[in-house]
């Protein structure tokens, strides 16, 4: 029984529910609502309305259904139940006339079974009626759009034989009972099994192996896969006010009911940091799925590399997107994409690494046919917006500043892969390294070296600490602090690999690393040029042309693509988008052919309105000139700004006085080493200084405020990859501000350190506001060497435990200038309590703990 009272207290699921297919699935609903007559015709006609979001429309039928009153809620429910059903076709109820003085009710009373008749012969039905004189040309094509799948085209014909008069309903009813009843749903053919049969063993063998991150030797996802920090944040109510909060869900949780932006959208996103995780979390996604352990609700999964379909020329249909550039089905290719079409709610589709799809979209890019071709841009946009397949379900990642607020206005929910938390990093390093004792070495490790702890907050990083492990067990790693360290330690690591068995004892020196520059300056050529023309994946005609030959790609950086255009020649690309970036910054700080003024274009990342960095360089950083197609100045001027900011922090580091010697050696003229250092100071101070000047001032009777951008904290980083003392120092001596706002900045652990490295020589007092962010404990580690400069400390949502709040009061017991604390929403117990009392008391000029 469903009373009315009952309709209306589950009436958010309902509309969860009935919105949470597709439009077919809906449509299936009405079909058995109106055969009951618990619709009328004049009720399904406003249900029916097109180009109405499904959400909209399920609030009308809860609304129509409610006011038929107990029976009508009550066969709301058997009619959710029918159409959820789909392990037989449903068959008349009743006699079935065919002689009816009445054919258009007739038709309506077993409307669900004429459907099913219909499924697959609504084609040659339409011809028959069209050359009969039921229907026009005109009503039949109108029938036949593209965006209608066979069962919609059925019932569109039954729509048109009810309100026309010429006998078109009464032929209906005589010619259906002669069509051959169908045995099952269409999924039951053999064609359909075989093809989910081959796309689970395809999907299986391509996502079983992590080969992207090891030139050697591939690393099963199922020994060394950890669960990274996935983040959803939605906005909660709290005495009235609006406050937003953050939840850590598993990746089972990928398609929960909750956070949802847009009910009517089909597109999940996930965003985080280069190195973050996102390809494998797809990868783990794609596994879990192809053997059968999650994600069943799917009975197709597509799997797409951006980066890869960025190389198709030719037009794609949605067809041969799926079949060509996927999984090729060895029959009735026809009957599969059919069902495809008419089932888009068992489909899913995955999109990964966005950011580095260099196309952008617009609103006229329209295309709604899945059988005619199109450019890639435009069939991807229309698929993700769901003008093409919707209802089926898409999963995109990319960067955060990659996806645009217009793109966002497609995104069902946005969740934040936020990295490994510390007890993740220690299962990790455990599951690369079973052997007694090694993985305890090399925790002890980075407990000890807290800045290379706290980059390890990003997969990749401790993936680097276990590919190196020997390396770094041998010299400690103390001397470890930066990005560009670690990536110049698993540089010794490759050349090492790489050397006679008698060079295996050398470290990174000037004769390793000279020996093999030139192979290292072909590849860091080969890196720009494709950082510039956003090219991730290289042919073996771009190879040859950079001259990269086969002794320099044994070095192990460049691994093979995997392939998203048939019968093509395997290509190649960097292990990660990370290395692409560090060999353009090797390139430009050692090749001869560089200019020194073009380094200056780097730190410009000058697109109109793209960047935030590109606001805050200023434009004196950059002589004006005109470029030559190809030169370095050309190349970084048409680059990606996010690749820009990882460049130039590479670069920086490079160029710093911790490794000057290192470069020295190799660099044919020293003068022209410090003269790319000096232009990289310059720009780096100059652009910081020049930002906070132009901080307006503050509003009287109140502290100075900067509300700080993302491109900011790439400022702060590629100063703190220099690690020089005086030149941190002169960057903030123009920073007068009484409160530093740097909240949703994507702000962890590294960042944390290259702030603190920063605002600790400022001269007076600030308020450092990090809300919402992912600060952890790691985090909070790096910050305390600026708690000293601090007044006030906000770190609400960071995922911050007891552990990392106990180093907080610890430090902050000594600090004289520090009066208040904002802790909301982290992961604080009773367990905190004892060092919250300590803090309160031995600082008597405490002003707030939040």
């Amino acid at each position: 029984m469903c009373s009315q009272e009952a309709l209306q207290a589950q009436r958010s699921q309902l509309v969860r529910l009935l919105a949470s297919g597709s439009l077919e699935g809906f449509e299936s609903i009405l079909d058995w609502l109106l055969s009951w007559q618990v619709l009328s015709w004049e009720d399904y006609e406003s249900l029916s309305l097109p180009g109405q979001p499904i959400s909209r429309l399920a609030r009308c039928l809860l609304d129509t259904v409610w006011k038929k009153g107990a029976w009508g809620c009550e066969k709301l429910v058997a009619a959710l139940q029918e159409a959820q059903s789909s392990s037989q076709s449903p068959e008349p109820r009743g006699d079935w006339d065919p002689h009816s003085l009445h054919p258009a009710r007739e038709l309506q009373s077993h409307r669900p079974a004429i459907v099913r008749r219909l499924y697959n012969h609504v084609e040659a039905v339409l011809d028959l009626v069209q050359e009969l004189g039921f229907v026009s040309k005109y009503e039949c094509d109108d029938i036949r759009l593209p965006i209608f799948t066979s069962s919609q085209r059925a019932r569109r014909l039954l729509d048109l034989a009810t309100v026309k008069a010429n006998g078109l309903a009464t032929f209906l009813l005589r010619h259906i009972l002669e069509l051959p009843v169908p045995l099952s749903l269409p999924l039951e053919a053999a064609e359909c099994r075989q093809y989910i049969s081959k796309l689970r063993s395809t999907v299986s063998a391509q996502s079983r192996f992590l080969s992207t991150y090891d030139g050697v030797e591939n690393l099963c996802l199922e020994d060394v896969y950890t669960e990274n920090l996935l983040e959803l944040r939605t906005q909660a109510s709290v005495a009235g006010a609006l406050w937003e909060t953050s939840a850590t869900l598993g990746l089972e949780e990928l398609f929960s009911t909750r956070g949802h932006l847009n009910e009517d959208a089909d597109t999940v996103l996930v965003v985080g940091e280069a190195g973050s995780g996102k390809s494998t979390l797809l990868q783990r996604l794609h596994l879990l799925w192809a053997t059968g352990q999650d994600f069943q609700e799917f009975l197709f999964v597509f799997p797409f590399s951006c980066r890869q379909l960025q190389c198709v020329t030719k037009q794609l249909s949605v067809r041969t997107l799926l079949f060509e550039h996927c999984c090729w089905p060895d029959g009735g290719q026809q009957d599969v994409f059919q069902f495809l079409l008419d089932h888009p709610d068992r489909v899913l589709l995955t999109f990964d690494g966005f950011d580095e799809f260099r196309f952008r979209f617009t609103d006229g890019e329209r295309h709604c046919s899945p059988t005619e071709p199109t450019s890639v841009p435009t069939l991807l946009f229309n698929l993700l917006r769901g003008s093409l397949l919707k209802g089926a379900r898409k999963v995109l990642t990319s960067r955060p500043d990659a996806v645009s607020a217009f793109l966002r206005k497609y995104v069902r929910v946005e969740y934040h892969l936020r990295g490994f938390s510390e007890e993740a990093i220690e299962l990790y390093l455990r599951k690369c390294h079973p052997q007694p004792g090694l993985a305890d070495r090399l925790l002890h490790l980075l407990q000890a070296t807290s800045a290379l702890h706290g980059l390890c907050h990003l997969p990749v990083f401790s993936w680097m600490v276990s590919r190196c492990h020997q390396e770094l067990l041998l010299r400690g790693g103390g001397s470890l602090r930066t990005t560009t360290d670690m990536y110049l330690l698993i540089l010794q690591h490759f050349l090492l690999r790489a050397s006679p068995p008698d060079a295996a004892s050398h470290v990174l020196g000037p004769g390793l690393l000279r020996g093999r520059l030139s192979t290292l300056l072909r590849l860091g050529q080969l890196a720009l040029w494709g950082l510039g023309m956003c090219c991730y994946v290289f042919s073996a005609q771009q190879l040859q042309a950079a001259q990269v030959d086969p002794d320099d790609i044994s070095l192990g950086f460049l691994v093979r693509a995997q392939s998203v255009v048939p019968g093509s020649r395997p290509a190649l690309e960097f292990l990660h988008i990370t290395f692409q970036c560090f060999f353009g910054a090797f390139y430009l700080a050692l090749s001869p052919d560089v200019p020194v003024a073009s380094l200056r274009h780097l730190f410009n990342c000058h697109r109109s309105g793209s960047s935030p960095l590109a606001r805050l360089l200023p434009t004196l950083c950059v002589q004006g000139s005109r470029c030559e197609e190809g030169s370095v100045v050309a190349l970084l001027q048409k680059a990606e700004p996010h690749n820009l900011q990882i460049t130039a922090a590479f670069l920086a580091g490079l160029l710093s006085q911790e490794h000057q010697d290192l470069l020295a050696e190799c660099q044919a003229s020293k003068k022209a080493l410090l003269r790319r250092q000096a232009s990289v100071r310059w720009c780096l101070a100059r652009s910081l200084h020049r930002h906070f000047q132009s901080i307006p001032p503050a509003v009287p009777g109140e502290v100075k405020s900067m509300h700080a951008m993302p491109g900011f904290i790439w400022l702060i980083r590629s100063l703190y990859e220099m690690q020089e003392e005086r030149l941190a120092r002169e960057a903030v001596r123009g920073l007068d501000v009484g409160h530093l706002k740097l909240t949703f900045c994507s702000v962890g652990p590294a960042e944390c350190a290259a702030l603190a490295f920063v605002l600790r020589h400022l001269q007076r007092a600030v308020a450092l506001q990090l809300d919402h962010n992912s600060v952890g404990d790691m985090g909070v580690e790096q910050l305390l060497s600026c708690l000293g400069v601090c007044k006030a400390l906000y770190l609400r949502d960071n995922n911050i435990s007891d552990r990392g709040l106990s180093k907080l009061t610890e430090h902050a017991v000594h600090c004289e200038q520090l009066q208040k604390l904002a802790l909301f929403n982290n992961k604080l117990t009773d367990g905190c309590a004892h060092s919250l009392a300590k803090l309160l008391a031995c600082k008597q000029n405490f002003l707030a703990l939040r």
